[in-house]
């Protein structure tokens, strides 16, 4: 299924209740965006080529979902009211007409200029030189983030209907720890993690899943860490529980296995990346399948 600029979801013809998802890898900027600060410096936001890193997904009995539009015009992996205050006009802030009544409430992701709508490209450099009305968010969620996540919603829940579990894996990049940008930017770089698993502290996905795709990706050679730095934040928590079957967690892959940090090209390692995230949709595609004839033999 496509639909056009706003989200692709490739389904096999009989789906194991798996789901990948890539909600920052978009490079389709819209028409609308009128962002005035640098191109280069947005797409630094981008999880670059992560949706093409899991493009065997499908292949192996799991849904791939991602977004083409940039992170930094709209990001799903926000709450929907997270909406930074300095986005708006005081007027408007004043007499907020947002649809359903649905205050703002903004978390320190929109005080530091990343949350659902970005004002910060980076620190000290905006995205804008006017404030967004809320006609303008209202378009950017209606026509964006909804549809982004009833479609998520929609194939968990049947996956959920059909098999009784449900596995959602939501994939990200991350900067590398000699590069100056990102929470491992703060971390030794000769102990900084190649891939980092973020379960929300186990709330969000069975520990013994989380654990196997740690020593899985290990076993490939790769440094492995869970929920530090990275959590996860709302894809994995809002879709996600547990103790119903309802398993999700968060991927970060660091960028300086697979892409030049400073020009965004891929490097020579591209392909050997690649070749290790097929060999882990193949590992996780056996986990949840022998996981489901578990289940039928209980």
């Amino acid at each position: 299924m496509l639909i056009e600029n706003v989200l692709e979801l490739t389904s096999p013809e009989n789906p194991l209740p798996l789901i990948f998802d890539s909600p920052h890898s978009g490079m389709i900027y819209p028409a609308d965006f009128n962002y005035i600060c640098d191109r280069d410096t947005l797409e630094k936001a981008e999880d670059k080529y992560v949706d093409d890193l899991f493009s065997e997904a499908p292949n192996h009995g799991a849904c791939l979902l991602s977004a083409p539009f940039p992170r930094s015009y709209l990001d799903v992996n926000r709450a929907r009211d997270d909406i930074d205050p300095e986005l708006i006009s005081r007027e408007n802030l004043d007499n907020w007409a947002y649809p359903d009544c649905t205050p703002i409430n903004p978390t320190n992701r929109s005080y530091a200029g990343i949350g659902l709508i970005r004002r910060l490209a980076k620190p000290g450099e905006p995205v804008y030189d006017h404030n967004l009305s809320p006609k303008d968010i209202k378009s950017r969620i209606d026509t964006y983030y909804t549809p982004y996540h009833n479609t998520l919603e929609k194939i968990i829940d049947g996956a959920h209907y059909n098999f009784g579990k449900v596995y959602h894996i939501n994939c990200h990049s991350m900067p590398s720890a000699t590069h100056s940008t990102g929470a491992l930017g703060r971390i030794n770089p000769y102990t900084a993690p190649d891939f980092v698993l973020g379960d929300r502290d186990g709330t969000t996905c069975d520990i013994d899943f989380t654990h196997a795709l740690r020593d899985f990706i290990k076993s490939l050679g790769y440094k492995v860490a869970i929920n530090n730095p990275y959590k996860g934040v709302e894809l994995v928590k809002r879709y996600s529980a547990p103790a119903m079957g309802r398993h999700s967690i968060q991927i970060e892959i660091c960028r300086s296995l697979y892409l030049n940090e400073d020009t965004y090209e891929k490097s020579k390692n591209y392909d050997k990346l690649k070749t290790d995230i097929t060999k882990l949709i193949t590992f996780t595609a056996d986990y949840v399948q022998s996981n489901l004839t578990q289940l039928a033999a209980d």
